[in-house]
């Protein structure tokens, strides 16, 4: 690492050796780490942010997704999945179906159960707490992660309930994490431009923070490679970071490249590789008070997601059963996304890490290391 720093510029050595020396970078800061060609370094220095998290392990989970319907009432921009009710390519599963699925899972060693899908313009709060109690009856002992931030919104708004009390319905129903769905990029005019309608960033963060103070523990996203600059990726990291600094409640960081299949800003087309592993690296550098950077493979792929490990991410996510579309169908690689646990652990190995199987709040089952 000393050589490395040697090597860089002036700025860039400092910066790194903040990192070392544990010190938060400013905003500045960040930027000029994404201003940076040296991807070498930023990959040093983000595994070693990394290792400072999670030593040398890497974690997985099992898991399964429940995607209640593409119908939304959201058209965002960047979006592959979203149809209108009666498109050709819409589904609707109701709660019947969404328990068949689960059921599927009753005698298997799953651990989390994923659920989110569009906002339903017909499908309320006290709909999706009988969908999130019903399943519990099936599956009673699987972690229920489910609603982005975004159908979280809507439904309280539906239902004329306060964020607060709608959590609570939620979590005596089963609801015991929320994804990080939605964030999409935090600045205001850029997120005007790419989905006018959707919930706001103040509003996304603030129901975040009120699940936090429920105990309702959840991720974080950032959707980048679109029309966005480098200072507002920065900004987005910033702004969880503060709200990490209050709160406490965000488990994992997961950077969601944009895919151009299908959508209105395909023409735009989609970063560089290179680009990928420089957003890891600065965003497990940045984010010093979130935990976990997870290496999203359905998003990804397999081979980028395990290069992903290399510049600082220490979480590849679950087996997901070909139980997602929401990737395929913007033209991610991997179409029917499945991975086997022996393929998971062959990928973690051959990175270099060890991997540990984790429960949804990441803590080790079955670990021997």
């Amino acid at each position: 690492m000393k050589y490395l720093l040697s090597q860089a510029d002036e700025q860039i050595a400092a910066i790194g050796q903040k990192v070392i020396e544990g010190q938060r970078l400013s905003f500045d800061e960040g930027l000029t780490l994404y201003q940076s060609r040296d991807l070498g370094l930023l990959g040093a220095l983000a595994c070693f942010a990394k290792r400072q998290k999670s030593g040398n392990e890497v974690y997985y989970n099992k898991n399964f997704h429940i995607e209640p319907t593409n119908i939304c009432v959201y058209q965002c921009r960047f979006c592959s999945y979203s149809c209108q009710a009666g498109a050709v390519n819409s589904w609707e599963k109701n709660i019947d179906d969404a328990v068949n699925i689960a059921k599927r899972y009753q005698h298997s060693d799953i651990t989390e159960i994923h659920i989110v899908g569009g906002v339903h313009p017909d499908r309320d709060l006290y709909y999706h707490a009988t969908m999130l109690q019903t399943i519990r009856a099936v599956l009673p002992n699987v972690h229920i992660k489910a609603f982005s931030a975004v159908q979280l919104d809507y439904m309280f708004e539906k239902a004329s309930v306060t964020v607060s009390d709608g959590l609570e319905i939620l979590k005596q129903a089963g609801l015991q994490s929320i994804p990080g769905g939605g964030a999409e990029i935090f600045d205001e005019t850029t997120r005007k431009t790419i989905c006018p309608e959707k919930t706001d960033s103040q509003r996304w963060l603030d129901i975040h923070r009120e699940a936090h103070r429920a105990g309702i523990f959840s991720n974080a996203t950032m959707l980048y490679g679109h029309i966005e600059q480098y200072e507002h990726r920065i900004d987005h990291l910033m702004r969880l970071r503060n709200l990490q600094d209050e709160t406490r409640g965000f488990n994992a960081f997961i950077p969601l490249k944009y895919r151009a299949a299908n959508n209105p800003m395909s023409h735009i087309g989609e970063v560089t590789a290179v680009e990928d592993m420089k957003n890891y690296a600065v965003s497990r550098i940045f984010l010093d008070n979130i935990p976990h950077i997870k290496a999203y493979w359905p998003m990804l792929g397999k081979d980028m997601a395990q290069l992903a490990l290399a510049f600082g991410a220490d979480d590849m996510d679950g087996t997901i059963d070909d139980t997602t579309q929401i990737y395929s169908t913007a033209g991610a690689a991997d179409q029917k996304p499945v991975m086997t646990i022996a393929e998971m652990k062959k990928m973690i190995t051959a990175a270099g890490y060890q991997p540990v199987e984790r429960d949804s709040l990441y803590r080790k089952l079955n670990c021997f290391c």
